[in-house]
């Protein structure tokens, strides 16, 4: 379990994040949601301890972070941020074998390679292993950088908007792929993402986050309430239920909530 007690963080006296206390629970996907500047990409390189603290504690299996050098905390923690640009030439197979640095120093050996595979394996990516990262497509390139993640083989996954520049398609298969992770691998997974449903459809709890707080939280089925997420994205939100699930309609103030809920209705 990763443990956030009373966390702040400031850039000189703008204060960004605001007495942030937090459990992530281990083998679930946890969505921070929230307009733009809530602070939900913060809090995630806070966590991963790229960004300091001005002040609270942060326990990643009941030991404070604080205690932790660089490479021990590599071994319990990836992060992949939302910026994945690079500017030299690798193959899928070399961006993935970066995953075992923590734990490799730079001289691979059978386990590592081993590691390496498997991940190639996982995410599908061994027709296109010998491929320019640059040269894939969105959703190819996003699947090389999360088999990356793999390979470093730590039990907590910190992904920064993973679902950004996908369409709907690659998003919903990027979504099943985390949740495979989760099922299959016994992954802790924090994902910050825009789009309500998906939170809605894949995370275990939802943590939603505005000027710095966090004013929620709780299970897909308490958060997905129009009262709540009208107060997160300053927004008006349909709810409705379609085959057993919640899911969201973004409207302006005028349309008839009725309405949309009747011709809901007509599709179940």
């Amino acid at each position: 379990m990763i443990k956030l007690e009373n966390i702040d963080q400031a850039y000189g006296k703008k204060q960004v994040l605001k007495n942030i206390n937090l459990e992530i629970q281990d083998n679930k996907i946890t969505a921070l949601v929230g307009a733009n500047g809530a602070g939900k990409s913060t809090l995630l390189n806070v966590i991963a301890r790229l960004i300091d603290k001005s002040s609270g504690k942060i326990f990643i299996d009941n030991k404070s972070i604080c205690e932790m050098k660089s490479d021990e905390i590599s071994r319990k923690l990836a992060i992949l941020k939302q910026q994945n640009n690079i500017n030299i030439s690798l193959t899928v197979k070399e961006l993935v074998t970066f995953g075992r640095f923590p734990h490799s120093k730079g001289r691979i050996n059978k386990n590592d390679i081993r590691i390496i595979d498997e991940a190639i394996a996982y995410m599908k990516l061994e027709d296109i292993v010998n491929d320019d990262i640059n040269k894939l497509s969105g959703g190819q390139r996003q699947r090389a950088y999360i088999a990356m993640i793999l390979a470093q083989d730590t039990p907590y996954i910190l992904l920064d908007e993973p679902l950004n520049n996908l369409d709907m398609r690659h998003s919903v298969e990027m979504m099943l792929l985390l949740e495979r992770l989760v099922k299959e691998l016994n992954k802790t997974i924090v994902i910050v993402v825009h789009d309500i449903n998906i939170a809605a459809a894949f995370a275990d709890h939802i943590v939603a986050m505005k000027n710095g707080e966090i004013i929620s939280e709780g299970c897909p089925d308490q958060m997905i309430d129009e009262k709540v997420l009208d107060n997160v994205f300053d927004h008006n939100f349909c709810v409705v239920g379609y085959q057993g699930r919640k899911m969201c309609v973004y409207y302006n103030g005028e349309q008839n909530v009725e309405k949309i809920r009747e011709e809901f209705r007509s599709l179940t």
